[in-house]
């Protein structure tokens, strides 16, 4: 398994199929491959906000990613393509 997934702390599939994850050691928000254990790209890092991601969600009609974040409290939106 790739180190920067053992940290996993939520995951969400999008509707059509991709693996959306929360890594909460590493701060970091990732697309995994189908079984969860190759990390195909990093979506957000705590550069960009993440504080301690705890849930993720894809909203399809926004093209958004959802944070809700342990560390600070706060809801982190991203847009998407």
């Amino acid at each position: 398994m790739d180190p920067e997934l053992e940290g996993s702390t939520a995951v969400h599939v999008t509707p059509i199929g991709q693996v959306l994850l929360c890594d909460g050691d590493s701060h970091t928000i990732l697309q995994v491959d189908n079984i969860g254990c190759r990390k195909l790209a990093t979506l957000a890092t705590k550069r960009d906000g993440i504080n301690g991601p705890i849930s993720v969600c894809y909203n399809s009609n926004t093209d958004t990613i959802i944070v809700g974040q342990w560390d600070n409290n706060t809801i982190f939106v991203c847009k998407v393509k």
